[in-house]
């Protein structure tokens, strides 16, 4: 993975922008003002761990370039986020990066978006960009929308399961259900039909009810909208019975183990780790800095990168952030990020998984 998608290269901007390419490297012509980047995240409360994330990447990415970074704390609620935009607006940045929670984000899109400055975060609700055309807000998305899942779940089973018996079933839960409704509706368009489309129940100390009805019906690959946990245990229930089956799940196959362990084999549909796409150098100078690159740590990064890419590409060109925003590619920590005309990621970062016993490994075509 890391072989295919590197980090950001430190280029010079005139021929980044000739290859449409723009990347984090010093683009300011000699005597400009360094770029201002507003940082807004849940720095206290709940959330505090999940926003010391992201602004330690933040942090990480403007050390040694001269970029100046203004942090706010938002509380992650809606009173915080538009006090934040007020403080942003106050201390005149240019572009700003967070925003990890729906409520604050919404309430400072319209007040950051009044002044022309454009938001980058990895928020992942739908409507933030789907109503663009409407709220005109300057926002763009870094990471997977949430209905970026189930897409991804229907476009890769029925790829790989067309001529399979294939079975769909969920626990039941608003997650579970729309990964398996989504599945099976694109299935059948398609022309294809599961031979068992049913709900369980989940938290079960087993599944054997469940396992024998999958068996009667032929089915040799199930889909499982539900957790980790209860895969594992109608993997286990299968095993017992002698049921040779295909387990696929989503994203919930991310948990640790419950009390039974996850069977090797299983499948999951998912976007790597961020960490998974950054250099290992990268690695190695988070770790320098006695900080653990996970979560939204590399995202914080990346928010940066695009940022203060877009800022001096337009600053070179120019043209505005926005402008730079919509239609140059940006060369970040995990990986080159262009976004579509709504403002979410071009391309799908989703990818088919298979449980080795310890880890899940990509699996190749």
């Amino acid at each position: 993975m890391r072989s295919i998608i590197t980090h950001s290269l430190r280029m010079t901007g005139l021929a980044l922008l000739s290859m449409g390419l723009v990347s984090l490297g010093h683009m300011a012509p000699a005597g400009a003002q360094d770029v201002k980047i507003g940082l807004v995240a849940p720095l206290s409360g709940t959330f505090a761990l999940l926003g010391e994330q992201f602004a330690n990447g933040a942090r990480v990415a403007v050390k040694d370039d001269g970029i100046a970074l203004e942090e706010v704390d938002d509380s992650c609620t809606a009173e915080g986020g538009e006090q934040a935009a007020s403080k942003l607006l106050e201390a005149e940045v240019t572009v700003v990066v967070g925003f990890l929670c729906t409520p604050s984000l919404e309430a400072a899109l319209p007040l950051l978006t009044e002044r022309g400055i454009p938001v980058l975060t990895p928020v992942r609700t739908p409507n933030i960009t789907d109503t663009k055309n409407r709220t005109g807000w300057l926002v763009w998305r870094i990471a997977p929308r949430l209905d970026d899942e189930a897409n991804a779940v229907a476009r890769l089973l029925v790829r790989a399961w067309r001529d399979k018996h294939f079975a769909i079933i969920d626990d039941g839960t608003i997650y579970g259900r729309e990964l398996a409704e989504h599945l099976r509706a694109e299935a059948e368009l398609a022309g294809l039909k599961p031979v068992l489309f049913d709900t369980f129940r989940p938290g079960l100390d087993n599944q054997i009810g469940l396992v024998g009805r999958l068996r009667r019906s032929g089915a040799t690959h199930v889909f499982v909208g539900g957790d980790r946990s209860d895969i594992a245990i109608i993997a286990r229930d299968a095993r017992k019975l002698g049921y040779d089956v295909v387990l696929a799940g989503g994203e919930a196959l991310r948990a640790a183990d419950d009390a039974v362990r996850l069977s090797k084999g299983v499948l999951m549909i998912a976007p790597p780790l961020w960490e998974e796409l950054a250099s290992p150098d990268l690695l190695d100078k988070f770790r320098q800095e006695g900080i653990i690159p996970e979560g939204y740590t590399l995202l914080g990064h990346a928010a940066v990168d695009i940022a203060a890419g877009a800022a001096r590409a337009a600053a070179a060109d120019g043209t505005s952030i926005t402008d730079q925003l919509q239609g140059f590619s940006f060369d970040t920590a995990v990986g080159v990020i262009r976004f579509n005309d709504k403002g979410d990621l071009a391309n799908s970062l989703y990818r088919l998984y298979a449980y080795d016993g310890m880890h899940f490994m990509e699996e190749k075509d």
